[in-house]
């Protein structure tokens, strides 16, 4: 439907508004950065965890 609009002004807003939108974060970390998280993401889901309660066990 909206490859069918021949309205420019319509199609200038809906280009205007694209671009002026956020990027993603993720575009936006390093790739050491989109490394780690995509580790811990493997670390959770070898089950690798550690709960809340036991991270505030091990600095207080």
């Amino acid at each position: 439907m909206i490859l069918n609009i021949e309205n420019d002004n319509f199609i200038k807003k809906v280009t205007d508004f694209i671009n002026n939108e956020k990027s993603d974060f993720w575009n936006e970390l390093s790739e050491s950065e989109q490394a780690e998280i995509k580790k811990g993401i493997k670390q959770l889901e070898d089950g690798k965890r550690t709960s809340f309660s036991e991270v505030l066990k091990k600095i207080s």
